[in-house]
């Protein structure tokens, strides 16, 4: 039956059903029907599964799970059931009629409905048809999809069919994109390969790509083109077209992981730049502090598990606020008797930074934690088919930016920030003035831990949190200070985003390693040359 003919039916019985029957009375019909699948040998159960198809979209869930091998029958009261999910020899099932949640069930209690290799067939068959039947675009437009990457002459006559019929513009762009890849994998007439070719022409779908390479390949073969040279021109055309466009969004794939990997950069270094710059401390806890901010998140959502979706909304100030304690208490109790002593201020944090590690480690265990993302954070924004942008990364992007223009507008405009400026440029003079020097130490030392806190917030959306979590990007904090210009928020910005974009775009040529070590040479290189950076910190006295 053909699915014009099968929409006609539709249309004459939903009107009489709606008027005779209750959804009920379609659940018990379809019950009835679906019992006989408990007692029926595999050489009856091909009529069963027929007269299932005249239920269309009501019986789908029931035969996808026969076909996937999940549909049960329970050995008390044979009752058709779907196996959701099972551990430790429980199972949890659902009504495969109502798909109502049932108790769980252990292993034994259910039997298996018993399908064979030609059964599957026949299944993937009825699915196909009822659901390019379907009255919902988006599950015909899926149903499409799926034919695209399983062609069999089956689902290309039931394409033929539909296409004949489908209103959607979605849903028959879809169709003839699959009709073409068929006539491309196919036929051997110029014309059709002709017209194939140009409905597939800028389609960046990954198996149009595929097939125009094998059909050039197997041309080279067996003259399959026929030697039609204006075909085997606008076939390489094509051909050449997607590439550009690929290799394009190829690139513009690797600038999108660049930014993101330089917007945690520059949320890492932000900090170590105002307490580098204005304190000349080397904090080797640094990375430790941003570790603290990661499980602070994680922490948070032990605390709500209901709530997932606005937690990180309450980690984000409890990240900064926790980092910034912390290394307020480093500072009091340990830098401010080693000012103006570098390298025994760096053993000092290195001791620190350890002693952090353990106390997570003791605490939490040395294994890793996931932080769950709130769905707002989790998926993607496809802008076509080989390129999507992962909304964790590009929220974090806009996350660094809004927190680098805050701390701009603090240090700016902010009676703090007029001290952390006054104090960077000449102590003596500040402190004569009446600036507790002592004070903006402390306050500018919690200022940087709490923007690691910040970047440890946006690491837990990305990766696992761990006790070396922070060990990963401590180098690359430094490297982004010192080549960005020593005190330079803005040397920050550009050195934070520069060292990623150019991390991203060598590690598919050299290797994640070997590209952090050119990096480093690089650095090493520049620093050479310009030992005060991209961006010179202008000071009244040397320091």
């Amino acid at each position: 039956m053909s699915i014009k003919n099968r929409y006609l039916i539709l249309l004459i019985l939903i009107p009489w059903t709606c008027l005779a029957h209750s959804v009920t009375a379609w659940e018990r019909d379809l019950r009835d029907k679906a019992s006989f699948l408990v007692q029926a040998s595999l050489r009856e159960t091909p009529r069963i599964v027929a007269d299932l198809e005249t239920f269309g979209e009501p019986a789908l869930p029931l035969l996808e799970a026969m076909l996937n091998g999940n549909l049960h029958y329970r050995v008390s009261d044979k009752r058709l059931v779907i196996a959701d999910s099972q551990s430790a020899g429980q199972i949890l099932i659902i009504d495969a009629v109502t798909a109502e949640k049932l108790q769980d069930s252990r292993k034994r209690l259910l039997t298996k409905v018993r399908v064979n290799n030609q059964l599957r067939k026949q299944i993937r068959r009825i699915i196909s048809r009822i659901t390019l039947g379907s009255l919902n675009a988006s599950v015909r437009l899926k149903a499409v999809n799926n034919m695209l990457y399983n062609l069999n002459p089956q689902s290309i006559g039931l394409l033929a069919e539909a296409k004949k019929i489908e209103t959607d513009g979605d849903v028959l762009k879809l169709i003839n994109l699959t009709l073409a890849i068929n006539d491309l994998r196919t036929s051997d007439e110029s014309h059709v390969l002709l017209d194939a070719i140009i409905t597939v022409r800028g389609n960046l779908e990954p198996i149009v790509f595929n097939t125009i390479s094998t059909l050039l390949k197997e041309n080279k073969a067996n003259q399959r083109v026929r030697h039609d040279e204006y075909l085997l021109s606008q076939i390489k055309r094509v051909h050449a077209e997607l590439q550009t466009k690929i290799k394009f969004y190829e690139l513009t794939e690797r600038l999108y992981y660049g930014l993101s990997l330089g917007s945690v950069l520059l949320l890492a270094a932000s900090g170590l730049a105002i307490t580098f710059g204005v304190m000349r401390v080397i904090n080797m806890a640094h990375g430790e502090l941003i570790m603290l901010g990661a499980y602070t998140t994680y922490v948070v959502q032990l605390l709500l598990p209901s709530y997932i979706e606005f937690s990180i909304y309450i980690a984000i100030p409890c990240a900064f606020l926790v980092s910034g304690g912390v290394g307020i208490m480093i500072e009091r109790f340990i830098i401010r008797f080693l000012r103006d002593r570098p390298l025994e201020t760096l053993l000092a944090t290195f001791g620190v930074s350890l002693i952090l590690q353990q106390s997570v480690r003791s605490l939490f265990s040395p294994l890793n934690r996931q932080v769950s993302n709130p769905d707002w954070l989790s998926g993607s924004l496809e802008i076509n088919p080989i390129f999507a942008l992962t909304y964790n990364r590009l929220y974090i992007l806009l996350f660094a930016l809004i927190v680098f223009a805050n701390l701009v507008l603090i240090i700016k405009k902010t009676d703090l920030g007029l001290q952390i400026r006054a104090v960077s440029q000449n102590r003596e003079m500040a402190k004569c003035m009446g600036i507790k020097t002592d004070r903006v130490d402390a306050l500018t030392f919690g200022l940087g831990s709490g923007l690691a806190g910040l970047a440890g917030v946006a690491l837990s959306q990305i990766t696992n949190v761990g006790p070396n979590l922070g060990q990963a990007y401590i180098i690359d904090s430094f490297m982004v200070v010192v080549f960005g210009g020593v005190g330079n928020l803005y040397g920050t910005l550009v050195g934070g985003f520069s060292l990623g974009v150019i991390n991203k775009f060598l590690e598919p040529l050299a290797g994640t390693v070997l590209s952090n070590i050119i990096v480093l040479i690089f650095i090493v290189f520049f620093i050479q040359l310009r030992p005060s950076g991209l961006f010179p910190e202008i000071s009244r006295v040397s320091k």
